[in-house]
């Protein structure tokens, strides 16, 4: 599995050969450094922890300092960790660049979606509307919460709260190309999040 954490830019376009227009999503991906291999003998599971995003040695807490100390990498903003099959093909303070992706591959982006604070059940959910007529007072109300019978609210019913704010992953999403130099990968179409925030790019599961 190929994986990197990434800084969503924002979305633009480009053309192919023929003359088509592909709408994409520039990630600055990487570069992302090695700060944990844990390995079955030590941890029970084979996984990386990897480290993304430059933060002032002043935000960091010493219990932290020495970790990325011990790793011999420069104190990263965020960390995460990913599953792999083998953790020995890794070792720690190893540079994972843009170019562990190219043009053509298949990828699943995570990121947190945008808030959208509190709101009703229509504009949460789409749900339908009471009747327009005038007169009506149940135009934009929850409407009935359940039947009588059972006396209670069934778990996930539709109601007010907060919108959006929320991990969200787009799968099987085509990478359209590469830029090495600039550590950018651009994602054909649009991924979670707001500019500037956080997204994961892994090797999409519908591929395997």
């Amino acid at each position: 599995m190929k994986a990197i954490l990434g800084k969503k830019i924002g979305m633009t376009q480009v053309f192919t050969p023929e003359g088509a227009l592909i709408p994409v999503t520039a990630i600055e991906a990487g570069p992302c450094y090695v700060t944990q291999v844990k390995t079955n003998d030590n941890d029970g599971y084979e996984a990386v922890q990897v480290g993304f995003g430059a933060v002032k040695p002043v935000r960091v807490n010493k219990p932290m300092q020495g970790h990325f100390d011990k790793a011999g990498v420069a104190a990263a903003r965020y960390l995460r960790e990913f599953r792999v099959d083998d953790a020995a093909e890794f070792t720690t303070g190893q540079t994972i660049a843009a170019d562990v992706f190219e043009a053509g591959d298949k990828v699943d982006v995570t990121g947190t979606s945008k808030g959208k604070g509190f709101a009703g059940t229509i504009k949460r959910y789409g749900a339908h509307r009471g009747p327009m007529s005038h007169g009506s007072k149940h135009k934009r109300k929850t409407g009935s919460l359940g039947a009588a019978g059972p006396s209670r609210v069934f778990k996930g019913h539709h109601s007010p709260g907060r919108k959006g704010n929320a991990k969200t992953t787009v799968q099987n999403l085509e990478v359209v190309k590469v830029d090495v130099e600039n550590n950018l990968i651009l994602v054909k179409g649009a991924v979670p999040g707001a500019k500037k925030s956080l997204v994961v790019l892994q090797t999409s599961v519908k591929s395997k």
